[in-house]
């Protein structure tokens, strides 16, 4: 079996991390004896220095002719003038949409070995945690309209904030299937006490969730959301929420597991074909130094081989590897502890490579 695969690697740190996650990619391929086709892409900065655009007509042919998508971060200061419409994250918003990628899941889990990382309490800590933001991704606020204007008393500028039924109920059915694999119970967030999109989410999620009465249900304010994650994270399974909410959400949830570094993503629609990449930005002031951590682009990697491909094994070994380097105790700056040993991306991408193996859960 070959899979194509289309390679973003963006800006920043955007190729080092990808690059990272290709030579753990290459290493799961030939345990598992199947072969990957990568077909490098332009987007973001460096597709707009070179071809004019974020997101050139030639990626996306490219894209849709792949089976799934590689993606590494996009954006700096380089470009922050740039107008709207030539901005480098218009490419990931470009993708999602061509894609109808409407569901992105974010898991957010704490390694036993890396508890001490964690900003929150031992006695927090202590409990563990494993939750799945389920994110709208390609409707709300960041693809409403959009104006600014003059107004009687000086600029004036607006974001419409839109979500339609059918919106609803194809990302709420996502996360009552997903949390039927997990330990069966949803948070839907929102903010129905104000907002009249919430009112209708949260009206849509409760008739939805009469499909699937073997999964719990609760609804909760994303301003208590935000409190209880931090209380007690524990508490969560899978999390349901707006692109808005689910943006800010997961990033708080990824600095409990210690970093933003560590946080994988997968952007899906109805089909196979996804795009995988980390949670993080371009970080352009730790691009070319061998400092930026890997793993949340490697993590991507892995869910794009159980998602697109089905190679469940071959991304069960990838998770695997991954702890097994924590419990040796090779951290990145980002994660380092006084008793363990700090290497570089190149480093720890060769060490979880090195113990990819078959036989792993």
């Amino acid at each position: 079996m070959t899979y194509k695969v289309a390679v973003a690697k963006g800006d920043g740190v955007g190729p080092e991390v990808v690059d990272s996650a290709m030579s753990v990619l290459d290493k799961v391929s030939s345990v598992f004896e199947f072969e990957i086709e990568y077909r490098e892409v332009l987007v973001g900065g460096a597709a707009y220095d070179r071809m004019g655009t974020p997101l050139p007509k030639e990626t996306l042919d490219m894209v849709k002719d792949s089976d799934s998508v590689l993606f590494g971060a996009v954006g700096g200061s380089k470009w922050d003038n740039l107008p709207h419409e030539s901005r480098p994250e218009k490419a990931i918003l470009g993708l999602r949409k061509t894609l109808d990628a409407y569901s992105n899941l974010r898991p957010g889990i704490l390694y036993p070995q890396l508890k001490d990382a964690s900003p929150l309490k031992n006695h927090i800590v202590e409990k563990g945690f494993d939750i799945c933001v389920v994110r709208e991704l390609v409707g709300g606020i960041y693809f409403g309209r959009k104006r600014t204007w003059e107004g009687e008393s000086g600029e004036m500028a607006e974001d419409v904030e839109g979500y339609s039924r059918s919106e609803i109920e194809r990302i709420a059915r996502k996360a009552f299937q997903l949390a039927q694999l997990r330990r069966r119970k949803v948070t839907s967030v929102d903010k129905a006490n104000v907002l009249h999109t919430s009112r209708l989410w949260r009206k849509v999620v409760q008739e939805v969730h009469g499909e699937y009465p073997e999964v719990d249900l609760e609804h909760m304010y994303i301003d208590n959301a935000c409190m209880q994650v931090v209380r007690d994270p524990s508490q969560f399974d899978v999390i349901l929420t707006s692109n808005i909410f689910g943006d800010i959400l997961s990033d708080e949830i990824s600095m409990l597991t210690g970093s933003i570094g560590l946080l994988p993503s997968a952007s899906m629609g109805d089909g196979k074909k996804g795009i995988y990449e980390p949670i993080h930005g371009s970080a352009p002031d730790l691009a070319g130094k061998d400092r930026v951590n890997p793993i949340g682009t490697i993590l991507s990697a892995g869910m794009m081989l159980e998602h697109s491909f089905g190679e469940i094994e071959a991304a069960r070994s990838i998770e695997y590897a991954i702890k097994k380097v924590f419990e040796e105790k090779y951290h990145t700056e980002d994660v380092f502890m006084e008793d363990g040993k700090l290497v570089g991306t190149k480093e720890i991408t060769r060490l979880i490579a090195m113990n990819i193996e078959k036989g792993t859960n």
